[in-house]
């Protein structure tokens, strides 16, 4: 329970440039105006818009938000900020089948360009899956970046967990065909694949995925498996486009978002959650194992409009 408390304050201090730029716009806009008309939500539409919302999402929020207005009859702007609120945490709740992996044998593919911190998502995933008593194995199948195998060998030992790699440059197929015997093997409750990182290439990411989904399919049938992508919160939009373009040549199944810590572009959050309709389940805020943890709209929330 400390840890999380901990984690909160860091995350609400890692948010502090998005409230500035963002939730300070929405106060004075909330105090500015004594009615709701056109022009405030015209008004409130810019500021989300601005905040790395996005416009499907904010017009999503904004039509939320005059449905609760109409609904509970108010008429002062000051009144409904909370609504505003509760509108953006309805737009991004994670339901708790997206965490079934916990729960049963799972093999969890992690995908994302490189330098957004998706190795070391995978170490950190890997480091509290053990603490909390599961057997969990890492496949170095990211075999085209340089140094991403040394890497994740660092944090198989920081994790204490065992790995399966090659050489740099070697088939990422064969990597994740020979841990999953391991995997089979040694009884193993997760594997976690740190795998494909380019985008450029689509027709060749495209391949090698259904390359790697057909071995975890053929030889460990009975196993959850689940795509997962790895995106840089300091991107913004970008980070929205590079899952969207990933979800277009993989069934992803969830999003990592990482670097929250010192972003001011952290509405991204709701934005991929609610345009994608891919949850959000981890987040990372630093560098330690404890940084990133499962994602909770109701705090993340708060930690966006909490002074």
């Amino acid at each position: 329970m400390e840890e999380k408390k901990g984690f909160f304050n860091r995350l609400k201090s890692g948010l502090s440039k998005t409230r500035q730029s963002f939730v300070s716009g929405v106060d004075s806009l909330f105090s500015g105006f004594s009615e709701i008309d056109d022009d405030f939500y015209e008004e409130l539409e810019e500021l989300l818009v601005r905040g790395d919302i996005g416009i499907d999402t904010t017009m999503r929020i904004i039509d939320g938000l005059k449905e609760k207005v109409k609904e509970n009859k108010i008429k002062e702007a000051s009144a409904c900020k909370q609504l505003l609120i509760d509108t953006i945490k309805n737009q991004m709740r994670v339901h708790e089948d997206a965490y079934e992996f916990l729960n049963r044998k799972s093999v969890l593919l992690l995908i994302g360009v490189n330098g957004v911190g998706k190795t070391t998502s995978v170490g950190k995933l890997a480091g509290q899956l053990k603490d909390r008593g599961k057997k969990v194995m890492l496949a170095a199948a990211d075999t085209f970046r340089a140094g991403a195998i040394d890497q994740l060998k660092e944090w198989a030992n920081r994790a204490g967990v065992d790995i399966i790699a090659g050489q740099e440059g070697s088939d990422p197929a064969a990597i994740v065909y020979d841990a999953v015997a391991a995997a089979k093997a040694r009884d193993v409750d997760i594997l976690l694949c740190d795998t494909a990182g380019r985008l450029h290439n689509k027709k060749n990411l495209m391949a090698e995925l259904h390359k790697i989904h057909l071995i975890i399919e053929k030889e460990y049938p009975d196993d959850l498996l689940e795509t997962i992508i790895v995106v840089d919160g300091t991107t913004g939009q970008n980070a929205l486009s590079q899952a969207r373009e990933f979800s277009e040549v993989a069934d992803v199944s969830g999003v990592v978002l990482t670097k929250l810590d010192g972003t001011a572009k952290g509405g991204i959050a709701i934005a991929i959650q609610s345009e994608l309709n891919i949850p959000v389940k981890y987040i990372g805020i630093g560098e330690q194992i404890g940084d990133l943890q499962r994602f909770d709209a109701e705090e993340y929330v708060n930690a966006l409009f909490e002074s």
